[in-house]
């Protein structure tokens, strides 16, 4: 109320051409209102402010206020967290994997917390891909005692060939294969959407296109592609056509 009556009615007929000007004028107006003195005390509010609360004032933390969400989630069978809206995965512990954590999610970094600890701990990324931290993954000896990569690659085989070639093309592109194991486990469930036939004939395709990820074939199925022909891989030998007009190499002769 105090702003509309003193500031804003008394610049309702100025105009300004620039933020800039505008802050000018306002600046001049809060400095008014601050010093104009009070009608039933004595002092101004900017008096009382010097005299009452400037005294009571503490520092400001020497760090800027870091604004988080928070976010329960399951980790991955291949211990990575993803972060849905940059298509991000992040690492943690490999020993977590199947439990339950508490995500803390900043501007700048990704917190990840199990029973009241921080497990990990990660600079955001805002870009699809994977954050892994070697710290994470398993001993070798132990490396993937339940989950590897033959036995995905066995898996998907019951789908069809096309389908265990395309997850074996995932995996070995993958810095890590455990960052393949979602887009494979995805196009195994596939099927149950639209059928064995029609995701072998996707993982065809994409294969073809080289293209190995999860969203291709899934791409694929949304837009119907699996049922056409797949493209020519090879090019077609040239053929010259006999024309009145191609003279030919016997006529320079």
């Amino acid at each position: 109320m105090l702003v509309e009556r003193w500031i804003l009615a008394r610049l309702r007929h100025e105009r300004f051409t620039s933020i800039a000007q505008a802050n000018v004028a306002v600046k001049r107006l809060v400095a008014w209102v601050n010093d104009r003195p009070f009608r039933k005390i004595d002092g101004t509010r900017r008096s009382l402010f010097l005299a009452i609360d400037r005294p009571a004032l503490r520092p400001l933390p020497p760090t800027r206020y870091d604004f988080a969400t928070w976010k329960a989630m399951k980790v991955g069978i291949d211990y990575h967290l993803e972060v849905r809206a940059e298509r991000h995965y992040y690492s943690v512990p490999y020993r977590l994997v199947g439990e339950r954590v508490e995500v803390r999610l900043s501007a700048t970094t990704l917190e990840v917390f199990f029973k009241s600890k921080r497990v990990a701990s990660h600079v955001r990324q805002h870009r699809p891909g994977f954050t892994t931290d070697p710290a994470h993954m398993p001993e070798s000896h132990r490396r993937h005692a339940q989950w590897t990569p033959a036995r995905i690659v066995s898996w998907t085989e019951k789908t069809g060939p096309a389908t265990a070639r395309l997850a074996k093309a995932i995996l070995d592109t993958r810095p890590h294969p455990e960052q393949g194991f979602r887009s494979c486990l995805g196009i195994i469930r596939l099927a149950d959407r639209y059928g064995a036939a029609r995701v072998e004939a996707a993982c065809a395709r994409a294969l073809v296109a080289r293209s190995y990820s999860y969203r291709s074939v899934e791409s694929i199925l949304k837009n119907g592609l699996d049922q056409k022909p797949l493209p020519e891989t090879t090019s077609p030998p040239l053929v010259h056509p006999v024309h009145e007009n191609l003279r030919g190499p016997d006529y320079y002769r």
